[in-house]
């Protein structure tokens, strides 16, 4: 079993897809060269801060460029190594063929994949504790939900998942980090609490650049 790779702690709140766009254009704007795919685009907000970019826009909803429906399509409709840069943030939790569309979205990038997946444990951690409240995007709503969460995962899963994944799909693992909320407990918990097992806890996001140049 390969090692896993070295995850930095970042500390910043992500609280809506504003703040998200704002850290993905901050964060990561160094990436986004070249011809960009963003796969589950929503309202395009990434084209809205970078206006200036080569930009395709992907998802069943919002506002699209292109309208594609990832867990009825199974496969992007574009050819190999299409994009430069491919930005895939909290999306494949979404989907039951989670393993088929990360395969797509390396398949169809020739450089960088900028992705991110949700913490669940962070989610379920105070609810469960506390014996009450919503587990949003798990719970069991009297009509079916328009979108839901299909895994339930931690920031160690995603990153083996993304480490073990490496050869078999041809990427190499460019960085990796955890976002966790700022405030003095968390800063404290870092102290106290193993690397590993403080970012299952406390951790919200783990972030990923994949580079698909080789």
């Amino acid at each position: 079993m390969a090692q896993l790779p070295p995850i930095h702690v970042e500390t910043v709140s992500l609280s809506n897809r504003n703040a998200r766009a704002d850290h993905i254009v901050r964060r990561y704007g160094k990436a986004l060269t070249g011809r960009v795919l963003d796969v589950g685009c929503d309202m395009k907000r990434i084209k809205k801060l970078r206006p200036e970019l080569d930009y395709l826009g992907i998802d069943i909803g919002g506002e699209p460029d292109m309208q594609v429906d990832l867990q009825a399509a199974g496969k992007l409709p574009f050819d190999d190594k299409s994009f430069d840069t491919i930005v895939c943030t909290d999306v494949l939790e979404h989907l039951d063929n989670l393993h088929q569309i990360f395969a797509e979205l390396v398949r169809v990038s020739r450089g960088k994949v900028v992705l991110s997946l949700p913490n669940c444990w962070y989610t379920f951690r105070q609810p469960i504790r506390k014996g009450r409240g919503e587990i949003r995007h798990y719970g069991l709503p009297a009509e079916p939900p328009a979108d839901r969460h299909r895994w339930v995962f931690n920031v160690e899963d995603i990153a083996r998942f993304l480490t073990d994944k490496q050869d078999p799909l041809g990427y190499r693992i460019a960085e990796m980090s955890a976002s966790v909320n700022p405030g003095a407990k968390n800063t404290l918990r870092r102290f106290i609490w193993p690397k590993r097992a403080f970012l299952n806890r406390y951790a919200h996001t783990l972030w990923a650049v994949l580079d698909t140049s080789g």
